[in-house]
């Protein structure tokens, strides 16, 4: 492992290597369109009004340079690196659609916002993940708008998988699909042939280039959809090489040890971490709009989440464990204040699990405000500056306080952890993150709406209550005795 960038005289080899910097981070996910619009930016256009309900095309011209302006507060909450939803030019809001994956999109600042925000947040210490769209392309990018000018007579015919000519790209009937591979057969996202050795190396060479230019890491959108562990490890290779520290992250919803044996990405999003924090926290308050992971989720007890949770850390190598992309939402999921019911003491307590938990921790923007959403009303809404009314500020306090207990702290960078099982019984869930010698935090919380106590060993648990929402603690001989209120949580060390 390394925090070294090139240059810094690491000898270490590319396969096995984790960034030693994000264990214990706190990734802050924004969404760039919606999550800060600075004025000293003007793009050309019209834009919705930052306020008004977002829509499914409309823009709100978020740019770079209003995420730079923000970062006081992102520190304040913790943050130690920012990862963008993609930047590139592209047609669409969310920006998938890329255009030319070697220009920042004009509307959010362009190339030098980009490098304005690098060297302002590394001069925080903090990291930058962009948003990696290898998969596909868009009607737009340069090569495929050839191929559709032209044909078969294009020389980016093989770029793509294209089924007969001319493309079908536009004004498709409901019942048709295009004559061309696309991602789930959207006319405006045609798929890569990444076979073709020269699209190979095109992904490849945007993928150093960006490193070369200062970015951290890359979260890969969909990558299992390129089913080709040697096109992954070629790119693990060649970003390595540029950055032996950079984080190669990937969207997989399930199970992901075929990509994280070490040869491939550093992690996952941790969506089946999410999954069962939604089905025990949540309980009989959760609701989706959506499947998740292509299943229903169903509420378990927490004999089922322990099951769950010590399963999930059998399945990849330590190392990896503790680099996971740990999440309870994203822009492709129900904000957490509709996912919860707008029960905030069980989003709390599935928050104080994941901010413990071996691994990163990804805050969704505006989770730390309370804000209300579903996927396509209101997940990707304008970042309330300026209606402050509408802030949770308890939540907000929170938030900033899970922040600060994982700043520098070495239990949680590399802690192991354990249920404490013999303090775990109805709904009471004692946990603890530990290291060789003693060092130690302790987490013991009563997921049920009804008052319970726990009486444990003195010692047991360690030392002060570093975070107590509803916990008195005590002091009956050699043991302390805790009562709890219901869905109370308390933080010892």
């Amino acid at each position: 492992m390394t925090n070294s960038r090139p240059g810094s005289g690491a000898k270490l080899g590319i396969r096995n290597e984790r960034p030693l910097w994000v264990k214990g981070a706190v990734i802050y996910q924004v969404f760039p369109d919606r999550f800060a619009r600075s004025r000293l930016h003007r793009a050309d256009g019209e834009f919705e009004k930052w306020e008004a309900p977002e829509t499914a095309h409309g823009f709100k011209g978020g740019n770079l340079l209003g995420a730079e302006e923000r970062l006081d507060y992102l520190q304040g909450l913790g943050v130690t690196a920012v990862y963008f939803n993609p930047i590139f030019s592209s047609a669409a809001n969310h920006r998938y659609h890329t255009y030319d994956y070697y220009q920042v999109d004009p509307v959010l600042g362009g190339n030098a916002a980009l490098d304005s925000f690098l060297k302002a947040a590394h001069k925080r210490g903090m990291k930058v993940i962009l948003d990696g769209v290898f998969n596909h392309a868009s009607r737009g990018f340069f090569q495929f708008n050839h191929l559709l000018e032209n044909g078969k007579a294009s020389p980016y015919r093989h770029w793509f998988h294209a089924h007969g000519y001319p493309l079908k790209a536009y004004n498709l009937e409901i019942s048709e699909r295009p004559n061309y591979a696309c991602w789930w057969d959207l006319p405006a996202l045609p798929k890569f042939n990444t076979k073709n050795p020269e699209v190979r190396r095109f992904i490849l060479d945007v993928a150093r280039y960006w490193l070369e230019k200062g970015i951290d890491g890359w979260r890969l959108d969909v990558p299992f959809e390129i089913d080709d562990d040697s096109f992954w490890r070629e790119f693990r290779r060649v970003c390595k090489k540029v950055n032996p520290a950079c984080y190669i992250t990937g969207e997989i919803w399930g199970e992901a040890r075929r990509w994280l044996k070490g040869d491939q990405f550093d992690a996952v999003m941790n969506y089946q971490l999410s999954a069962a924090c939604i089905a025990f926290f949540g309980g009989d308050k959760f609701k989706l709009t959506h499947s998740y992971d292509g299943r229903n989720l169903k509420p378990i007890g927490r004999g089922a989440f322990m099951a769950e949770i010590e399963k999930q850390l059998g399945w990849y190598s330590r190392p990896s464990t503790l680099v996971q992309m740990n999440m309870l939402s994203s822009h492709d999921t129900d904000r957490l204040h509709d996912t919860y019911g707008g029960d905030k003491a069980r989003i709390k307590q599935a928050a104080v699990f994941s901010y413990l938990f071996p691994g990163a921790v990804n805050l969704y923007y505006g989770e730390e405000l309370g804000l209300s959403g579903t996927l396509n009303h209101g997940t990707r809404r304008g970042m309330p500056w300026n209606d402050k009314k509408v802030w949770d500020k308890d939540l907000l306090a929170f938030y900033r306080a899970l922040g600060a207990l994982r700043q520098d702290n070495p239990v949680i960078k590399d802690g192991r952890f354990e249920f404490m099982k013999e303090y775990c019984a109805g709904n009471m869930l004692t946990f603890r993150r530990f290291l060789p010698g003693g060092r130690q935090l302790a987490c013991v919380l009563n997921a049920g709406d009804t008052p319970a106590a726990l009486a444990v060993k003195a010692g047991d648990l360690g030392g002060r209550a570093l975070l107590n929402n509803g916990v008195t603690v005590k002091k009956e001989g050699a043991r302390r005795v805790l009562q709890l209120r219901p869905r109370a949580y308390a933080v010892f060390g």
